[in-house]
């Protein structure tokens, strides 16, 4: 019974004095990862053991959603699921320099449908970190890369219930490997990061496929009016309603040097190994409730994008090439009803114009924030448009509600 209370007690009072050298932001005590830019809001569940030799922060979150989808020529369905359920770990051990992030995911849209001979996709993240000071991140694991904006918002930070069909095509997604992030923000001036990976190129829990090719990243981002509110580039949305414009642009670039799957850290086995290089370019800007967003990214490869099974020349497999731009703006009231519009295109690569459609997206949505975007509900209609090499076309829509809640 008394370890029982000792226990309680610790959890109550986890604010021990080594806290202060972890960084917390003014209204948690979340730890501030680059390279892993979870969202929070609040404290959570924390443990400091009372040498202050180890932190344990506990976090969970899970989305539930409804959908109505009608594709053209099919009849219309409606589909409910568990679309994300997430445990999260982290916090240091010995020293506030050296940490840890653990993210494991259970919903069957994160972990994917089992296949023989294949890993399960239940570990997300699993990485160390090494953090001399302010300004240096040193990082060793499984983690998301230094990609696109809305590929590095957690998914639980979104305005509207997924990213965009360009975020799914052409993103660059998590990988094994070590990271070095350069980091100067500052609150009212001129701000700018550098980060750096190598890694696998091969994607998240992936073995038995060692090869010598491996994929570089590097990644600028500048903040020409200083640094947002509370981590601001980190979500979408003006939820804590800067009180001066902030404009965050970054640029970054990928060579992922002989991949074997048909989106580099993602998709399908190709038949044969391709270097693929990705271009991904983000503005955003923020002010008084108004949030603008706007994106581009594009993959290409050195040699055709289409590889054929050298034992059956009838099946092949391609490297999804082409570029595509998003463009999402939004307001947030003050009674924290927020109005999403987004608009994007997506234009395949000339190699496979013949095997997949160009396409563009129109979403309207209606969020409600009640916790910031900790415990939020989501509306919204989408409207899609697939054009064929062909010429036909092709219109599908659907309408979806998503509850989120976490801690």
């Amino acid at each position: 019974m008394k370890r029982i209370i000792i226990f309680f007690l610790l959890l109550l009072n986890f604010k021990g004095s080594a806290q202060e050298n972890i960084i917390p932001t003014k209204l948690d005590n979340d730890l501030k990862l680059s390279a892993l830019p979870y969202y929070s809001f609040g404290k959570g569940i924390g443990i400091t053991s009372p040498d202050s030799l180890y932190q344990l922060n506990i976090r969970f979150r899970v989305q539930n959603r409804v959908t109505y989808t009608e594709n053209e020529g099919e009849e219309g369905a409606y589909d409910g699921q568990i679309r994300r359920l997430r445990l999260r770990l982290d916090g240091y051990v010995g020293n506030p320099k050296f940490l840890y992030a653990v993210q494991l995911s259970f919903a069957p849209g994160d972990v994917g449908e089992i296949r023989e001979g294949e890993n399960i996709n239940i570990i997300r993240d699993a990485v160390v970190f090494y953090r001399p000071n302010k300004n240096w991140n040193i990082s060793f694991g499984q983690t998301k890369l230094p990609g696109n904006r809305q590929r590095l918002n957690s998914s639980g930070a979104l305005q509207l219930t997924d990213r965009s069909i360009n975020n799914a095509r052409f993103t660059i997604d998590r990988d094994f490997g070590f990271q070095v992030h350069n980091l100067n923000e500052y609150k009212d001036k001129f701000s700018y990061n550098f980060k750096t990976a190598i890694s696998t190129g091969e994607g998240r829990n992936v073995t038995g496929n060692a090869d010598s090719g491996v994929a570089l990243t590097g990644k600028v981002e500048l903040l020409p009016f200083g640094a947002f509110e509370k981590d601001g580039a980190y979500f979408e949305g003006d939820i804590i309603r800067e009180k001066t414009p902030k404009l965050l642009l970054s640029g970054a670039f990928q060579q992922n040097n002989r991949a074997r799957r048909t989106q580099g850290q993602l998709g399908n086995d190709l038949f044969e190994e391709r270097t693929m290089k990705s271009v991904m370019l983000d503005a955003i800007l923020k002010y008084n409730g108004w949030a603008a967003m706007s994106s581009y990214m594009s993959r290409t490869t050195a040699k055709n994008a289409v590889t054929v099974n050298p034992n059956d020349a009838m099946q092949s497999n391609f490297v999804y090439v082409g570029h595509g731009f998003d463009y999402q703006l939004s307001y947030n009231f003050p009674s924290n009803y927020e109005v999403i519009g987004r608009f994007s295109t997506q234009k395949v690569g000339d190699d496979i114009k013949f095997l997949a459609p160009d396409s563009k997206q129109y979403t309207l949505g209606l969020t409600k924030y009640i916790w910031e975007h900790n415990f939020k509900l989501q509306t919204e209609l989408t409207f899609d448009t697939l054009n064929s090499f062909d010429g036909s076309r092709t219109k599908n829509w659907y309408v979806r509600f998503q509850v989120e809640i976490g801690i």
